[in-house]
């Protein structure tokens, strides 16, 4: 490979990052409100009375509550003042536009401007939100909202906390049934061990660039990178699933909305990781290019999207938050190092090029 075309792949990858980078921009937007990790766990711990085909949970890492009714019949949520907030049932899901918790609920924090026409005490506006039998939404209830933590965890930080036990009412014809659930806070983990493994990861796989290519050495070293790029596209596939499953996916189906509307990104990126792996263990031509390019998007978008979860408790993914921490390592360490490695084995073979280039003819003498 000459300079030239060196150059030109360098202006790809700038390009080609820099594009992905706009576009994932109003879906990064569009999700902003989810958070990527906390250290508050909230829990449904029942509903009761107990109604068959009712049934609530918690996604999102715990930021939204999430109400299934399949009784047959209408149940409405009740708001802050103990008006009829959302009505779900066979007709789809429902707000009332008059209840406060209609606008505060939009956002995590709460801060949505309320509506001139809000009134607790009118009689319901419904406006219909949904067609299902699902409505999922912030509930200030079953959150911490201050900033600062609750007074017994700043004393003991190093042990968890029962914040409080919460109850969302709702009602059922003439019945009330209450959404029961705790809150607690847990010690955050210790980043350090995770970025440490990530740091070695990139620091050996990219270690690998310095082989030359096109010898035995140069061609083990390569399949070894593509090899462990393709296991860190597939942390990152399984990573995008995880978090789908937490926001509420259920059902392949569900999934599969999930994962194109919701993590398309980190989708795609690991998609693209594993292809690229693929395509370099197949010992094809000009694998150095794709492999690089694979890398830098992985970090991008599948892992630093998800840094947050090395340094928080409860992680926006279905599983063990361990098991998160695990994968989200696993990909920015097999992501920069590829991308170290691609570009060590481009320049190398960029200065073999100008090293054997032939000078300009000298003219014969007469």
């Amino acid at each position: 490979m000459n300079p030239a075309p060196l150059r030109r792949a360098g202006l790809v990858v700038l390009a080609a990052l820099a594009a992905l980078l706009t576009l994932a921009s109003p879906a990064a937007a569009h999700g902003a409100d989810a958070p990527d990790g906390t250290d508050y766990r909230a829990t449904v711990t029942a509903v009761a009375p107990a109604r068959p085909g009712l049934t609530a949970r918690l996604v999102e890492a715990g930021a939204r509550l999430e109400l299934t009714n399949r009784t047959g019949t209408d149940v409405e949520v009740l708001g802050y003042s103990g008006e009829p907030y959302l009505r779900v049932g066979p007709g789809g899901v429902y707000e009332n536009t008059r209840s406060p918790a209609t606008y505060l609920n939009r956002t995590i924090a709460g801060d949505t401007r309320l509506s001139p026409e809000v009134d607790p005490a009118a009689t319901p506006v419904w406006r219909r939100t949904g067609d299902g039998p699902t409505a999922r939404w912030h509930d200030q209830r079953t959150l911490w909202l201050d900033p600062a933590p609750p007074a017994q965890v700043s004393a003991d930080p190093g042990h968890e906390h029962r914040i409080r036990d919460w109850v969302v009412p709702l009602r059922a014809g003439d019945r009330t049934v209450e959404v029961r659930g705790t809150l607690d806070w847990l010690p955050p983990p210790d980043p350090y061990p995770w970025c440490t493994a990530a740091t070695l990861g990139f620091l050996l796989l990219g270690a690998a660039g310095l082989a030359p290519a096109g010898t035995p050495a140069g061609v083990r070293a390569l399949r070894a990178v593509a090899a462990l790029l393709t296991v860190g596209g597939l942390a990152a596939v399984a990573t995008a699933v995880g978090r789908a499953l937490d926001a509420g996916a259920d059902g392949p189906g569900g999934l599969a909305l999930g994962l194109l509307t919701g993590q398309t990104w980190t989708l795609l990126t690991g998609l693209g990781a594993v292809a690229a792996g693929g395509y370099a263990l197949a010992r094809r031509a000009a694998a150095d290019f794709p492999v690089t390019l694979a890398g830098a998007c992985l970090v991008l978008f599948a892992g630093v999207p998800n840094l947050a979860v090395l340094a928080r408790a409860v992680a926006p993914v279905a599983g063990p938050a361990g098991l998160a921490r695990l994968l989200v390592t696993l990909v920015l360490a097999t992501g920069a190092g590829a991308t170290a490695a691609g570009l060590l084995r481009l320049h190398t073979a960029a200065r073999a090029a100008r090293t054997v280039r032939p000078g300009p003819a000298r003219p014969v003498p007469r």
